[in-house]
């Protein structure tokens, strides 16, 4: 039976029995998710320049017994089947760090599981604002961008790569004087320190007061020209602003800039997962509240 009737005897099987047909197609996304979802963590590993060249192999075998190369298929197809074995031999380190990681953290990001957005963003402002007033304190200027939906990878580009976890040491580091990335803006791209030192385009005199420096009018810049929120901090006055849609507003306290980035990166854009949680939080406080006046009632 050549590869042609085989084909056609498997339509006839899926068409008798359209059940077959459903369990095949679930079958090949979860493999075509679980691949994607690795090759996503080999790619930022030294096991990629491995993948790369498991594939030329796997190519290669295929191609020579294609064009009845035997010799070549002979040998290519002997180091395949001891492979296996000295993949397991080479990477036996990282193959037993990823079975300890099986439930943890770090392996539940493969599957999606990972910490719920609306919390983790909502972290990420925290570290923002207590960075921004930490730097206000000192009356170091710095300039924080943070993505929303619109992307900007253009602006990423025209800094130098970061890719780091959001924290306010960090932001607070990158702007200290005279440091290689102080000057520029950083920006934050979904729940990470994309870049620093990156370039903004700057709003036209007309659309800012003559005594705001280039860091708001760059601040109002990216702005207008994106759905991005910009949180600006003076060197001159210490003073902490934000830019959102073309319009600079001056001089927020560090509460004040939590709920400005909390009302217009999270309530506005999940609306249904900022209900949840905050739900969810409102019954783990009534709990709360139960456990102390059952505690106060004993104790009278």
């Amino acid at each position: 039976m050549d590869i042609k009737d085989k084909i056609l005897t498997y339509i006839q099987i899926y068409q008798q029995n359209p059940f077959k047909l459903i369990t095949l197609l679930i079958d090949l996304a979860i493999v075509l998710f679980l691949a994607y979802n690795l090759l996503k963590i080999v790619k930022d590993s030294r096991a990629w320049q491995l993948v790369k060249g498991i594939a030329f192999l796997i190519i290669a075998t295929w191609l020579s017994g294609l064009l009845n190369l035997n010799i070549l298929n002979y040998i290519l197809s002997a180091v395949m089947n001891w492979g296996v074995i000295l993949l397991i031999i080479i990477f036996q380190p990282e193959i037993r760090r990823a079975l300890e990681q099986l439930g943890t953290n770090k392996f539940t990001k493969l599957f999606g599981m990972d910490k719920d957005i609306v919390a983790r963003t909502k972290e990420d402002i925290y570290k923002i604002a207590i960075a921004a007033t930490e730097l206000a304190k000192n009356k170091t200027g710095a300039l924080i961008v943070i993505e929303r939906d619109i992307r900007i990878k253009d602006i990423i580009s025209t800094g130098v790569e970061i890719n780091s976890e959001v924290s306010p040491q960090l932001l607070v580091n990158i702007f200290v004087p005279n440091t290689p990335l102080h000057d520029g803006a950083v920006v934050i791209s979904e729940n990470k320190i994309a870049a620093a030192a990156c370039m903004l385009p700057l709003a036209s005199d007309a659309d800012i007061a003559r005594e705001l420096g280039t860091r708001h009018r760059a601040a109002i810049g990216i702005s207008k020209e994106s759905d991005a929120i910009a949180v600006v901090v003076s060197e001159e006055t210490g003073k902490i602003s934000v830019a959102k849609d073309g319009t600079l507003i001056a001089d927020v306290r560090e509460e004040v800039l939590k709920k400005i980035l909390i009302s217009n990166i999270i309530t506005k854009r999940f609306p249904e997962k900022e209900k949840e949680h905050n739900a969810s939080f409102d019954k783990i406080k009534e709990k709360i509240n139960k456990l102390k006046n059952k505690k106060t009632k004993d104790q009278v």
